[in-house]
């Protein structure tokens, strides 16, 4: 499952990534903060998508692995989109987290490393194909 919100760019890249590593070996679940971040996910390639807090707290269930910026678990974040109920929703699920360490200006985070999205996003993949086991393509 991949989360995010606002315009959706990095939510596009992630299920663009995970689209052209695995192809249709896997079935990609969208989930937006709003409309526009599950449309642009859409877009990218991912099977079914899904907005809003409700959506967030079911579809969580059926994910194996989550992916996604890290402000994703933090309430109140991506300027007032992330829901207490998401965010506690995403936090507790059962998933396997990979998250990519954006956050809030608030939000400092240390022991990881300032390196560009795309460079996170292929060390996020990476870490999705160990957990599924398989090669990326």
């Amino acid at each position: 499952m991949v989360v995010d919100g606002m315009g959706g760019r990095i939510g596009q890249e992630i299920v663009q990534r995970l689209r052209a590593s695995f192809g249709e070996r896997i079935e990609i679940l969208a989930v937006g903060t709003n409309s526009t971040a599950t449309s642009s996910m859409l877009k990218a390639g991912a099977n079914r998508g899904a907005t809003g807090e409700n959506a967030v707290r079911v579809t969580v269930r059926e994910a194996d692995i989550l992916i996604g910026p890290l402000s994703a678990l933090i309430p109140d974040s991506m300027m007032g989109e992330v829901t207490p109920g998401m965010a506690e929703a995403l936090s507790l699920a059962r998933a396997r987290k990979v998250m990519l360490p954006l956050t809030n200006p608030r939000i400092d985070l240390v022991g990881t490393t300032k390196d560009p999205l795309p460079h996170l996003l292929e060390e996020a993949i990476a870490v999705v194909a160990s957990i599924l086991g398989q090669r990326e393509v």
